[in-house]
């Protein structure tokens, strides 16, 4: 058993080596000067008088307004996550808690959604958007997340609430609390490890969105992170090291997001 332990843990060690790889190779990219990252295998350790390039970094920022596509993420991603946990929170509560009629074909007609692909809705989704006048701002990046449009966190929601015990819920019910109340003092603080899972996959699926930015968005200004670093790509495309500097500091508030949504995961929730 102990040797079949420490393989297993060397094979952990070799899969993360190996998906780690990239990412540091990126790292060491971003602070070197071009002609050192396209050097013969070998050579990049030959002359290392130049040291570090961190101004690699301020010249990633500079070159084109990467800050301003960074802040323009940072809206969108809030208001998307936002939009995300209270909505799908509130329709997994209505699946989960109330009664009503034809309560399992609506389940099961948003589960139904996630097998729907997204080229299959593009067009009239932006036919839609278009009427209302929607081209061209964040709205429709924004707005179909307060709508509960993900039908898989919708389900998340759902098997929580389930989860909760009955007797909580009837004790707030002879306490004459509403259905309000009790989804937002009772259900939604025993369902905090969905909220944070939600949220986190929520936050890191809206910063890393790439297609719909581009096909809604057409001012340079309104750019989230992600077109920002095709453009760069596109006028930039010589200097890789600014390349992946901007790419490192794109990957900031994601991977930020990861870490305190698993601290949340990790924190046991009493009673």
């Amino acid at each position: 058993m102990a040797r079949r332990a420490r393989r297993l843990s060397w094979l952990r060690l070799l899969v993360g080596a190996v998906l780690l790889l990239p990412l540091v190779w990126a790292a060491w990219a971003s602070l070197q000067p071009v002609d050192r990252i396209f050097a013969p295998v070998g050579a990049h350790y030959a002359d290392s008088r130049d040291g570090l390039r961190f101004e690699n970094y301020e010249k990633a920022m500079t070159r084109l307004p990467f800050l301003r596509f960074m802040l323009n993420s940072c809206v969108i991603t809030l208001a998307s996550t936002i939009g995300s946990v209270l909505s799908c929170s509130l329709a997994g509560f209505a699946f989960a808690r109330l009664r009503w009629k034809f309560r399992r074909v609506a389940f099961v007609l948003a589960l139904l959604t996630m097998a729907v692909p997204l080229n299959l809705i593009l067009l009239p989704q932006f036919l839609i958007f278009e009427r209302l006048g929607w081209v061209n701002t964040y709205k429709p990046l924004i707005v179909p997340h307060w709508l509960a449009a993900s039908g898989f966190f919708v389900f998340l929601f759902r098997q929580a609430f389930l989860g909760t015990p009955k007797s909580l819920e009837d004790a707030a019910r002879i306490e004459g609390a509403t259905n309000w109340r009790l989804y937002w003092d009772v259900m939604l603080p025993h369902a905090r490890p969905v909220v944070a899972v939600v949220a986190a996959l929520a936050a890191v699926g809206s910063w890393n969105a790439f297609f719909a930015p581009m096909i809604y968005l057409s001012d340079f200004e309104t750019y989230p992170a992600s077109v920002g670093l095709r453009m760069f790509h596109v006028m930039e495309g010589t200097w890789p090291n600014l390349m992946m500097a901007a790419a490192i500091v794109s990957m900031g508030p994601p991977l930020l997001v990861l870490i305190v949504a698993q601290r949340w995961l990790l924190r046991r929730i009493d009673g």
